[in-house]
């Protein structure tokens, strides 16, 4: 039975048996698994030494610095987590307040962000590249430089339990902050025991990384990587929008991303038959994946299989996944691959308003049990309780997205919950509005939005539209043969692009923020959010 489940152990093992394989590429470094292995293990001693909470800050993405740091974390047996560097300074300094660091570790743009005002609230060991250019808050406070070698490095990862933290990822939160989810290190290892079968990563792969830490596809790319003994490139924030360039000239394998990267590449002319020969595996997770958006990218990758995948953080990652096939698994009226089938030891169940199975066939919650559930909300025992449900006996997560199961049991992905509004007495899926509109305007670059919405009712519909063709007559015409008259947006506005979150989904709560802007000054203080206006299934 296994006892260690340190995220770690699969370096050390990789720096044993294949030290000067590369394990970490940028565009100006690059660091073997040995490396690897030794800056994690010298970290990770002065971590130990200062070990309270057992939650170590790491403020930088998509760099070698922050990697180490990640992996320094893990070798001492601690759970990091990653601080998403848009945060405004109030943000973080909350958060701080809220986590009891016994560390944080940045890179060079996090160091940046090391403000007196943010060092005040941070714990007391801080390591950065160069320490000497900024100054501790207190005498309490040391900072470090991330290369120092003035304690013996730890010869191995120290043992944790399958229950201890492994990390800590926040997400969006309804009350005005992130909410952190916590996943265990054991469910973390039970996810890479069930993807290392589909994925098949082998040494000789070279995974592209295009996700910032705070997003946990990120989790999925690193931990396989060391697993398979493969290459991770960590790409530019450029080349993640734009990639074709750095996979050709890295001859990569393996992508994972949202699917608005394809959007982006077909609006711009990029994405042709045959462009990235060297992929061999490409998932797409995090959005509805539009049909003829897998196909064209199916195409661009001849010697490649397209996945998609669905799983929410709770969860560990991934939960189902969908191959593209010939024909494909269509979810019904909206143009999208479904989202699949679930791994084998995870379950699916689709609910009602009163968390009870619904008939099959027909739309609900859908919720999650198996061994891959977080361990709840990081402070939030509430939200945790309301989230993480105690039915039948079993332990479920109700993720707030809608589905239904067809009759060959492969899960169909109709929309979120929060997405889901009343509009003037009528239930509106904005997704299903999104569906018809990618049709029209031929483009997978859309977004409704709920607005105007005052006194906490919805008002009106506005759809954002970037690239494709037609004017906003023609394409409310085209709606007005599908839909409802109530369904179709009074206003559509034509954009050059649409505002990306930090995981590259398009953000609908940066557009509602746009019309809110337009507003005259007496009639934006009756506005609030479309969120406030959420339904349930």
């Amino acid at each position: 039975m296994r006892s260690d489940f340190n995220l770690a152990l699969d370096l050390a093992h990789q720096a044993q048996a294949r030290p000067g394989c590369i394990a970490l590429q940028t565009a100006t470094a690059q660091l073997s698994y040995g490396e690897l292995a030794e800056r994690a293990a010298g970290l990770a001693a002065h971590l130990v030494k200062r070990r309270r909470s057992g939650r170590i800050g790491i403020l930088g993405t998509r760099s070698i610095e922050a990697y180490i740091g990640v992996l320094g974390a893990c070798w001492a047996g601690s759970a990091y987590v990653p601080l998403n560097l848009k945060w405004p300074v109030a943000r973080l300094r909350a958060l701080l307040d809220q986590l009891d660091l016994d560390a944080i570790i940045a890179d060079a743009n996090g160091a940046r962000l090391l403000t007196p005002a943010v060092l005040a609230r941070a714990p007391d060991l801080v390591i950065l590249p160069r320490p000497e250019e900024i100054a501790p808050s207190r005498a309490s406070q040391s900072l470090l430089a991330l290369d120092a070698r003035t304690e013996t490095p730890l010869p191995a990862p120290v043992p944790v339990a399958a229950g201890d933290p492994g990390y800590i990822i926040f997400t969006s939160g309804t009350t005005g902050l992130p909410k952190g989810v916590v996943i265990s290190a054991g469910s973390l290892a039970h996810y890479l025991d069930q993807s290392a079968g589909w994925t098949d990563y082998r040494p000789e792969d070279r995974l592209a990384e295009a996700c910032d830490l705070t997003f946990d596809l990120s989790v999925h790319n690193l931990f396989l990587a060391l697993r398979a003994g493969a290459r991770l490139h960590l790409l530019a924030q450029l080349e993640t929008m734009a990639p074709a360039h750095a996979i050709r000239r890295h001859a990569l394998t393996v992508w994972m991303s949202v699917p608005t990267v394809i959007a982006l590449m077909r609006q711009a002319g990029t994405l042709r038959p045959g462009l990235l020969p060297s992929l061999r595996l490409s998932i797409f997770c995090g959005e509805p994946l539009p049909v003829a958006a897998a196909q064209a990218w199916a195409e661009a990758t001849p010697n490649g299989r397209v996945e998609n995948i669905y799983g929410p953080t709770e969860a560990t990652v991934i939960g189902l996944r969908q191959p593209l096939t010939d024909p494909p698994v269509v979810t019904a009226g909206r143009d999208i691959l479904a989202i699949g089938r679930p791994y084998p030891t995870m379950r699916v169940a689709i609910l009602d308003g009163e968390q009870r199975p619904v008939p099959a066939g027909e739309a609900g919650e859908i919720a999650l049990a198996g061994p891959q559930l977080g361990i709840g909300y990081f402070g939030q025992p509430e939200l945790t309780e309301e989230r993480f449900r105690m039915l039948r006996g079993e332990r479920w997560y109700l993720t707030g997205d809608l589905g239904r199961v067809d009759a060959e049991g492969v899960v169909h992905h109709l929309g979120r919950v929060d997405n889901q509004i009343k509009l003037k007495g009528n239930r509106v899926e904005l997704e299903e509005i999104d569906a018809h509109l990618r049709r029209a305007a031929g483009t997978e670059l859309v977004a409704t939005v709920a607005w105007p919405v005052r006194h906490g009712s919805a008002e009106g519909l506005v759809a954002f539209v970037a690239g494709g063709h037609g004017d906003a007559a023609r394409l409310r015409a085209a709606l007005a043969a599908e839909l409802p008259r109530y369904l179709i947006p009074e206003r559509i506005a034509f954009r050059d692009a649409l505002p990306p979150n930090a995981n590259g989904k398009i953000d609908r709560g940066a557009l509602r923020d746009e019309l809110a802007r337009e507003e005259p000054a007496n009639d934006a203080a009756a506005a609030r959010p479309a969120a406030e206006l959420v339904q349930g299934a």
